[in-house]
């Protein structure tokens, strides 16, 4: 079961990385749940669906140091970037421990923090 859930997360962020949001949701339960710790939470497939469709301006890139699973669990260590509206990139380094339930995402529990922005008027003297 660990290493089924391994490869449906695999599966899931490819699509997203594509830019291929709708794969990525097909993945997730229709009750999926994503608390962000600290920030907020969604509930809900749509509430998931117009997430993304403020945040992944750009497909994100992100690099996955470390898939671990266990039971129900799959935890993805590692670093994304996002663009803004404006076209700058913020890198984050995350921890995601999601759940699953028949094969479908329906928990996401994630630790993200901010590690740098690149602003060009940061390079002008």
């Amino acid at each position: 079961m660990s290493a089924n859930n391994k490869a449906i997360l695999e599966a899931a962020n490819a699509a997203n990385a594509a830019g291929n949001y709708e794969g990525f949701l097909s993945f997730c339960t229709d009750d999926t749940k994503w608390a962000f710790v600290g920030d907020k939470t969604l509930n809900g497939k749509e509430a998931v669906r117009q997430y993304m469709a403020e945040t992944y301006i750009e497909p994100p890139k992100f690099t996955v140091a470390n898939l671990i699973a266990e039971g129900d669990f799959v935890t993805a260590v590692g670093d994304i970037t996002l663009k803004d509206a404006d076209g700058k990139a913020a890198h984050y380094s995350y921890c995601d421990v999601w759940r699953f339930r028949s094969g479908k995402m329906v928990e996401l529990k994630a630790f993200v923090i901010k590690t740098k922005v690149e602003d060009e008027s940061s390079n002008t003297a």
